[in-house]
């Protein structure tokens, strides 16, 4: 009997141990495909165009998931080697806290149980994770700063105007070299907690959205329940940010926390992925006019590469929606927010995005806009509003 028992045990053993170990990855494959395609053309004059660019992505959540950034993968869409393959300078990693079962463009509650708490414990993340949603973005933002440590040469983290222009003398002698930032997706991540704005700005943070998908204690999310505004902390929470210098990202939050963040914010916003809904008129798209508020008050657009955002996924469909931008808001206030690793189904993964300077070549885009829109816009941005030092 006691044999027996023991087996049963080891096999049980055997089993958690596989789990661990695989379904972290398989889930990871299933949540960030990328399309199968032919091979995207591009012309010589593309080419020559885009290897010369400096190329800037406002937001992607890689560092959710178990993957060594430092790795080639043949799954999901970011590691460094894909960010070099495809001449990406600088990298916005949004770190992803809380996310609820059955997450939908329309409603979601607060409530709902949280995807992330099962996912930090099969990736095996510290126990402080399990609880704390400060913990995870720390946590996060921890596993960038080791990939920096082991790989000087390849990745260089950017926290104040000064160390960017260092990265940019660097990277002179090193073309290879990537720009990593680090942000937050929805500022629950302060758990509550104004103080936590400093820690997550003494642990490299340099852009916080307020809001993902449900509404929290800042204020209303898009796809929350109540479409209300800030809160008196999300209110607070502002004030902070801006006192601090780090960027704000209005993504997901409700079009009445934005009308609200324009009014109360002393630094322009950004958008860190989207689209725009007079061209894509989904859920997931807060409405031209507000677009044209936040360019007006110097803000920048990132647009998306996923259906919701930009009602396709080719990269003839994401400049289409850059064109629509283009004659809204104008080519100074737009750039790349790819929400790459987000959970979003791609024609193309950051090795290939030389398909969207050929493409935007093609739409009959200048030389001069598509070195704004591909990365100019972004790098003059954080030349402004980074912290000097």
């Amino acid at each position: 009997m006691k044999k027996l028992l023991l087996s049963v045990f080891l096999v049980v053993i055997v089993g958690v141990v596989l789990f661990l170990a695989i379904a972290p990855s398989r889930v990871d494959e299933s949540l960030n495909p990328v399309i199968e395609h032919n091979t995207y053309i591009v012309s010589k004059k593309a080419l020559d165009l885009h290897r010369s660019l400096t190329i800037g992505d406002w937001h992607a959540d890689t560092l959710l998931w178990s993957r060594n950034i430092a790795n080639r993968y043949d799954y999901g869409h970011v590691d460094i080697p894909r960010l070099q393959d495809g001449n990406v300078s600088l990298q916005m990693f949004t770190t992803v806290t809380k996310s609820p079962s059955g997450l939908n463009y329309d409603e979601n509650s607060a409530d709902a149980p949280d995807d992330i708490t099962k996912l930090a414990i099969a990736q095996r993340w510290p126990i402080a994770t399990w609880t704390s949603l400060t913990e995870r973005a720390l946590y996060q933002a921890k596993r960038l700063h080791l990939f920096e440590k082991e790989n000087p040469d390849d990745l260089m983290i950017v926290r104040s105007q000064a160390e960017l222009a260092e990265f940019l003398t660097r990277k002179q002698s090193i073309p290879n070299l990537v720009g990593g930032l680090i942000g937050t997706e929805g500022s629950h991540a302060l758990d509550g907690k104004l103080e936590n704005v400093k820690t997550l700005y003494d642990a490299g943070f340099r852009m916080m959205s307020l809001q993902h998908f449900f509404d929290n204690k800042l204020g209303a999310s898009l796809h929350g329940q109540s479409q209300g505004g800030l809160t008196d902390f999300g209110r607070a929470a502002v004030a902070e940010i801006n006192k601090r210098d780090i960027v704000l990202d209005v993504s997901h939050s409700s079009e009445k926390v934005v009308e609200e963040v324009l009014g109360l914010s002393s630094k322009p916003l950004v958008i860190s992925h989207t689209g725009f809904k007079g061209h894509c008129d989904t859920a997931r798209n807060i409405s031209d006019e507000l677009m044209q508020r936040i360019a007006a008050k110097g803000g920048l657009i990132a647009v998306g590469y996923w259906d919701g955002a930009v009602c396709g996924t080719h990269p003839k469909k994401v400049v289409e929606a850059i064109q629509y931008g283009a004659k809204l808001v104008g080519v100074d206030h737009l750039s790349l927010g790819s929400d790459f690793d987000g959970s979003v189904t791609t024609a193309f993964d950051t090795s290939e995005l030389a398909a969207l300077t050929h493409a935007m070549l093609e739409a009959g885009f200048s030389e001069p806009d598509i070195r704004k829109i591909m990365g100019g816009n972004m790098l003059k941005f954080l030349e402004r509003h980074l912290p000097s030092q």
